[in-house]
């Protein structure tokens, strides 16, 4: 615990926004740097100023006017992150528009709302209209202090005044806001000014992202887990990262709009830079272990999944499979919804998130979107959209494979090669099915070849996982909780890079239990999320489970790729699936993590549940469960792809 607070603390204050790409290209356009004025945001009425920089390419002129793009930041960071993306863009013949988002450092005191479509959309709709040449949006050169006007963008005759033909770019936060913007003005106008958005590695439900509960409320919820309104297991780690990211740029702004403010004062006003809910939803937290259901609803209200049939704008969704902050499962949620009231959406799954925000070497560069896949498929997208020219537009779903990187025959940086397509995620894989069995693995402590230090997974009972229902034998497994925050080490959040390399994941004897699969014969790939069913026994939270979150049982679900002779343990991108459960007394459906990941031959899948986790607030109190096998009832649909 001691480790994961300093590693998070270091990462604070080192961190300069932490959903940052890291450029390779500067900006070939020289932007001008602009203070916009918004007013009338959010029922507060507040008026903010805007940290802006406009790149004009040369090409575009008010003979000649271009589209526009606008592009704002991760959480944490500022106008300056979009320099090399909104300079790549100027080269394509892109108006660009990268502005610092509310709340961070921008010498304004209006505060974080977590995009929320009443103040985030709506700052961000009248950039558009500023973007459309509306006089009234008050915009000045900040070197100059002269008022600035837009008129080198195209325009488009619609019922909206000062509609421009413009798109959204934008990760992490600067993805969120682009559904909240084009919701704003579709509540507010009956349309919107927005021709095409790229959210990237973004959610779509924040109650689920920083307190998940994974329990499915049937075996064929076609959303999956996303959106349970049951408190689940809280993101601790992830949570403190970003609350003192927000709370530094809080107090750089209090110092630079008013000396005489106190910080006393401001933490007491503005929740020290956030909306005063996200300081109720964390002391809700820190005193009884879950958030209520007013902060839930709150966290979902600044959500897409709360007003996602406002959002109508041809969408292209990535989402990385690298990331424990917005996993997979939020992108099959925002997808399946768009797809199914009938808005152009597409789904890619790329290598990079928030867990490892690198791209692999030719995937994505955001100063040069033409010499990468992905910039390939961005230009194409607003191509489609926005220029009309003919481009192709990605559609369907895609997946990038590691295990085909690079491709085969072809260079390191050829990363489309890497890439599989299928219509639609449900379309990638088809259902595997394994019965849990009760022929018990014994009590070994480490596998063999193995040391603590070396290989995960240290669980004692559990056992195997059969594909003939006809196999399965009786069997009786345990495992308890220890403690509200671990002993059972996933990941410590947020923190990419350490000093030494990152332990191992570890669940120590009788924290866990294993069932595992015979070893593959061939390369088995797995696209998709698995889904567990299982009848767990505790006479302890039998009883308690009637008083409430506090009394349930808090488990956690992993896959696991186990090497021959268990000499090398593998939790892909270290997601795990943290589940409250409703009722202990009936069969429980778990959603694993969604995953794109192979089984190599002799390799073997497993499934372990545990009674903590490092980096998740889990229960109060010890748990004492029991799993008994001996019907197929209990089985594990494994998405296989091929």
């Amino acid at each position: 615990m001691r480790r994961a607070t300093t590693v998070l603390l270091t990462g604070l204050l080192t961190a300069g926004g932490l959903a940052a790409l890291t450029p390779s290209a500067s900006a070939a356009t020289a932007p001008e740097a602009l203070t916009i004025t918004v007013r009338h945001i959010g029922p507060e009425d507040r008026t903010c100023t805007i940290d802006a920089d406009l790149y004009v390419p040369p090409s575009a002129t008010k003979d000649t006017p271009a589209p526009a793009v606008l592009t704002t930041n991760g959480f944490g960071g500022s106008k300056t992150d979009q320099g090399a993306l909104a300079g790549s863009l100027a080269s394509a013949g892109y108006v660009v528009l990268a502005y610092t988002g509310l709340g961070f450092i921008d010498g304004d005191n209006c505060p974080i709302t977590l995009d929320d479509r009443a103040h985030d959309g709506a700052a961000a709709s009248q950039l558009l209209r500023f973007l459309g040449g509306d006089p009234s949006i008050e915009a000045v050169d900040k070197t100059t202090h002269a008022p600035v006007t837009v008129d080198q963008v195209q325009t488009q005759a619609t019922t909206l005044p000062y509609d421009p033909v413009v798109g959204m770019v934008g990760l992490s936060y600067g993805g969120e806001v682009q559904f909240a913007t084009a919701a704003y003005e579709q509540e507010t106008y009956g349309a919107t000014r927005l021709d095409a958005l790229n959210p990237q590695i973004t959610w779509n439900d924040l109650s689920y992202s920083l307190d998940p509960n994974n329990q499915l409320p049937d075996t064929t919820a076609s959303n999956g887990s996303v959106s349970s309104d049951d408190p689940g297991s809280f993101k601790y780690q992830w949570s403190l990262f970003f609350t003192g990211e927000g709370v530094a740029d809080g107090v750089a702004d209090v110092a630079s709009v008013n000396s005489t403010t106190t910080f006393a004062n401001y933490v007491h006003d503005n929740c020290a830079n956030f909306s005063s809910q996200v300081c109720v939803a964390l002391s809700e937290v820190a005193a009884q272990g879950y958030p209520s259901q007013t902060s839930i609803a709150f966290l979902r209200n600044a959500s897409v999944a709360s007003y996602l049939k406002d959002v109508k704008v041809p969408t292209m969704l990535w989402q990385g499979e690298a990331d424990t902050l917005f996993n997979l499962q939020e992108s099959v949620a925002t997808y399946t919804d768009l797809a199914r009231q009938g808005t152009p959406v597409t789904l890619q799954w790329q290598s990079w998130g928030h867990s490892h925000m690198a791209p692999a070497a030719g995937e994505y560069d955001q100063g040069d979107l033409a010499g990468s896949y992905e910039g390939q498929q961005l230009l194409a997208w607003f191509g489609h959209w926005l220029k009309h020219d003919g481009s192709t537009a990605q559609s369907g779903f895609s997946y990038f494979r590691d295990w085909k990187y690079p491709a085969a025959g072809g260079a390191e940086s050829d990363a489309a090669g890497a890439y599989a397509t299928a219509p639609a995620p449900t379309a990638a894989a088809s259902p595997r099915t394994y019965y849990l069995s009760g022929s018990d693995i014994g009590g070994a402590t480490v596998p063999a070849g193995c040391t603590q230090t070396t290989c995960a997974s240290t669980s004692t009972g559990g056992g195997t996982l059969v594909a003939d229902k006809r196999s399965i034998s009786p069997g009786q497994s345990a495992w308890s909780s220890t403690a509200p925050i671990g002993p059972n080490y996933s990941e410590t959040s947020a923190v990419e890079s350490m000093p030494s390399p990152e332990p191992p994941p570890t669940d120590p004897p009788g924290t866990s239990v294993r069932f595992l699969t015979a070893p593959f014969t061939t390369g088995t790939d797995v696209v998709g999320s698995t889904r567990l069913t299982v009848r767990l026994t505790s006479p302890v939270v039998a009883a308690t489970q009637m008083n409430g979150p506090g009394g349930q049982l808090v488990v956690y679900a992993k896959v696991y790729d186990v090497g021959p002779n268990g000499t090398a343990v593998e939790l892909p991108h270290r997601l795990i699936s943290p589940t409250r459960v409703f009722d202990i007394t009936k069969p429980v459906t778990i959603e694993l993590p969604g995953i794109a990941h192979e089984f190599a031959a002799g390799h073997r899948l497993a499934i372990v549940l545990a009674g903590g986790d490092d980096a998740y607030r889990g229960s109060t109190t010890p748990q004492p469960v029991q799993l008994v096998t001996g019907n197929k009832e209990q089985q594990l649909v494994v998405p296989v792809a091929g």
